[in-house]
């Protein structure tokens, strides 16, 4: 899988040209923020409403699916639940990709920009977020790129984690 980035901008997402856009909402957090906050803004509030509603809950495991078009370039938006903020681990992590890449295997989803469980709020490491992914996904073909929802600094640390996780194989068949 070919790991790629976008910051959280409106006009920078729109430019991605993935199929689906998945993002991550704390159950108890409001306003929505992070990508969710941006999406509930493109999509006049409906977010929101939903959650309103009690239709949209953000507890661990939920998924809601709902089209993107014609707010948004993407044909499918997911909206992860991560459950309360205080109860986030790196098993919480782990949990919401797996369920995650079970979702996008499911609706033949091979191109998909995703905000990473916890990043929008720093709860986990841009570096060891990418090492869980890359975990995650070893084993699957089922998907082509993703575009990860970081800010430019946190892209040239995961940048450069690439390729220094390149080089450790090298490394160590010259030193043998």
């Amino acid at each position: 899988m070919d790991l790629r980035f976008v910051p959280p901008d409106l006009r920078r997402l729109d430019e991605a040209g993935a199929e689906l856009l998945a993002c991550c909402i704390w159950s108890d957090q409001w306003p929505m923020r992070g990508l969710a906050g941006l999406l509930d803004w493109r999509l006049a509030g409906r977010l929101s409403a939903l959650a309103r509603e009690a239709f949209l809950l953000g507890e661990l495991g939920e998924v809601l699916c709902l089209p993107g078009r014609p707010r948004l370039p993407f044909e499918k938006v997911l909206v992860l639940g991560l459950g309360p903020r205080a109860g986030f681990s790196e098993a919480t992590f782990r949990d919401v990709v797996a369920h995650l890449l079970h979702v996008l295997e499911g609706l033949h989803v091979r191109r998909a920009v995703v905000e990473l469980p916890g990043r929008a709020e720093g709860l986990m490491q841009a570096e060891r977020a990418a090492d869980l992914v890359l975990e995650c996904v070893a084993e699957s073909t089922a998907h082509d790129a993703w575009w990860l929802v970081e800010e430019p600094d946190a892209q040239k640390r995961i940048a450069q984690r690439a390729v220094d996780e390149r080089r450790r194989p090298l490394i160590a068949e010259q030193s043998s």
